[in-house]
């Protein structure tokens, strides 16, 4: 159990390190190569965004817990989800503070169109829904809330990226949709062979 337990907390937390340096950035050379070190990935927005994955993960599996447990069980995991919901929402607002100041260029597309402002603000509204229908004990309703942040911010991650795929130190070699992409022809081949295979 607790290797199984330190496992999840390291894949999660690595997890949200790799996710914070596409948005930092990456040291990339002139070849398109990655010029860093595993050392160079650890910078403090990135571990601050390795961290919050991990109060994520922690608040979307005790909510989780709840719709699997009952009793003296369900009560222990209640404890333990408002406890990851505090801890979720200080990395949450920490990580978007530091966003904001730090790579401004992710709110551009919410500034340039106003109407994608509902975005963030339905993503607010699910953490916002998560302790109230967990106190009112709708674990199910906590659990969809859950899962639409979740996918509210990484919506709002794709947004600040279109077009880049993964940031460079040096804008000039910024990995984007357009210059990472196969050919037309070999992107119509995957489609069809991803077609059939699903």
């Amino acid at each position: 159990d607790r290797s199984f337990a330190i496992a999840s907390i390291a894949s999660s937390l690595l997890m949200g390190v790799a996710f914070g340096n596409v948005i930092w950035g990456i040291p990339i050379d002139a070849a398109g190569e990655f010029a860093g070190s595993f050392l160079s990935l650890l910078t403090p927005y990135a571990l601050l965004t390795g961290v919050t994955t991990v109060a994520l993960f922690m608040m979307h599996g005790a909510i989780y817990l709840l719709l699997k447990t009952e009793g003296d069980t369900q009560a222990m995991v209640k404890g333990w989800v408002g406890n990851t919901i505090i801890f979720f929402l200080i990395c949450y607002a920490t990580a978007t503070m530091a966003t904001i100041i730090y790579r401004p260029e992710m709110t551009a597309a919410i500034k340039a169109s106003p109407a994608l402002f509902a975005l963030p603000v339905l993503t607010m509204l699910a953490i916002a829904n998560v302790p109230r229908a967990v106190h009112h004990l709708r674990f199910g309703q906590a659990f969809v809330s859950s899962s639409c942040a979740v996918l509210g911010l990484f919506a709002l991650v794709g947004l600040g990226m279109f077009p880049a795929l993964v940031h460079a130190w040096e804008p000039a070699r910024q990995f984007t949709i357009y210059n990472a992409a196969s050919s037309p022809k070999t992107l119509w081949i995957m489609l069809i062979m991803a077609c059939i295979g699903v």
